[in-house]
């Protein structure tokens, strides 16, 4: 009889107790993720079509950025001043290195981003909470700065702050004999002048945008990674706009920091050597705001308002692309 019993026990179907313990398994994060290398390349190809669009904005929030002497009235002034006195080309100063130094940033950005998304994950749920998503964003925002963003910007602003028409007025003829040359005036660390206000500016920004775009997806579009469908690219474009609109806003005095520190050469060229007018971020926060005003912290905001939000609005909306085509294609979708 008791043979009976435990024979009829082991035939018993399972309960709905049992199989619902069964199928909840941990989450591997590896069959629900896009890889690293694929996400840097989805912000290599971004950055690209980015800084074609988008670098005459760049290079009139710069020369706003540099206009102690109130040359400029405004933003269409700036521009169209630049146009008459310098040519159509002059918006497009400093492509080369913006180009390369936004592929290199988007590639490290985007790839360093999913390896610390990935360290941060719950192994046995798959759950990445919006404060490892915020730690995440800063730590890949901290290293581009460092290792792409300041060097680059560097080359990039004291190109872009040249006046004339003429190649023998101009003291840098492109950016290789600018980097060397600041490199032979000011040493290998005039390349990473500014680069305490750049990397507070872009962990920021980096914390914020990651952030904000996986919220927006998330309430607008109902679309989380690894589901295996892919935003449409006017979809993308609307999440990256509003992700990128908030950064802007928070650290506008650390990007005048920043553009400040970089353009200044770290010794006087001309006459006697003397000591650069700004020490580093901290005096150059507290003498922005005493002699120009507090309102001056955030000169070149428009044009970053201009410039960053559509880039986000670009970049996304490539790199979402191409990451959706991995997904549709060697993800299982996410449950």
């Amino acid at each position: 009889m008791a043979s009976l019993t435990a024979a009829s026990v082991q035939d018993s179907p399972p309960s709905a107790t049992s199989q619902q313990q069964q199928s909840v398994r941990p989450v591997k994060r590896s069959d629900t993720a896009i890889p690293p290398y694929f996400k840097a390349l989805s912000g290599s190809l971004g950055g690209v079509v980015e800084a074609c669009c988008l670098q005459p904005i760049d290079v009139i929030k710069t020369r706003l950025q540099l206009d102690h002497a109130k040359q400029y009235k405004g933003i269409w002034h700036c521009g169209s001043t630049t146009i008459q006195s310098e040519g159509v080309r002059a918006l497009w100063k400093g492509l080369t290195p913006f180009a390369t130094h936004l592929t290199l940033k988007y590639t490290l950005r985007m790839g360093t981003n999913a390896v610390l998304q990935t360290a941060l994950t719950d192994p046995k749920t798959g759950h990445l909470s919006n404060g490892g998503r915020m730690v995440a964003g800063f730590g890949a925002g901290v290293l581009e700065a460092l290792v792409i963003v300041t060097p680059f910007e560097v080359v990039k602003i004291r190109l872009q702050q040249q006046r004339g028409l003429s190649a023998d007025l101009l003291k840098y003829k492109g950016p290789v004999h600018c980097a060397t040359s600041i490199v032979h005036e000011e040493g290998v660390l005039g390349l990473w002048a500014g680069a305490a206000p750049t990397v507070m500016r872009n962990g920021t920004n980096q914390a914020v945008m990651f952030t904000a775009k996986n919220f927006c997806d998330k309430v607008l579009w109902k679309k989380k990674e690894g589901d295996g469908q892919t935003l449409l690219p006017w979809q993308s474009m609307i999440s990256g706009f509003l992700a990128g609109a908030a950064g802007p806003m928070a650290t506008g005095p650390f990007d005048v920091v920043k553009t400040r520190l970089m353009a200044q050469a770290r010794y006087a060229v001309a006459g006697v050597d003397e000591r650069t007018r700004y020490t580093g971020m901290v005096n150059a926060l507290q003498r922005i705001a005493v002699e120009e005003g507090p309102r001056a912290l955030w000169k070149g905001l428009l044009p970053r308002l201009m410039r960053i939000p559509p880039g986000q609005a670009i970049m996304w909306a490539v790199a979402d692309q191409v990451t959706g085509l991995y997904e549709r294609r060697c993800l299982q979708p996410a449950p």
